[in-house]
């Protein structure tokens, strides 16, 4: 399995939604909290083609986007084989 990051801010209901998803798919991740943290923000805006938005997904190398996208992934049934790499 790919490593997977998310970015998230403690309050936001999406992102609550995306790791729900991913732990029903028994799928790692890493969070990493950007609340009040501008400058990891940033970086996280970097990564994601200019996405201030919470959650921000990485699957390996691939960037999902955010909780709608990462939903859509998983009606697609295109979820699982980009969680097995």
């Amino acid at each position: 399995m790919p490593p997977i990051v998310i970015y998230t801010k403690s309050s936001c209901p999406f992102c609550h939604a995306a790791k729900a998803l991913l732990r029903t798919k028994a799928a790692p991740f890493e969070e990493i909290g950007v609340d009040g943290n501008r400058a990891a923000q940033a970086a996280m805006a970097a990564k994601a083609n200019g996405r201030w938005t919470v959650p921000q997904i990485f699957i390996g190398e691939t960037h999902v986007g955010g909780c709608d996208d990462l939903q859509a992934l998983e009606a697609a049934g295109e979820l699982d084989g980009l969680l097995a790499g």
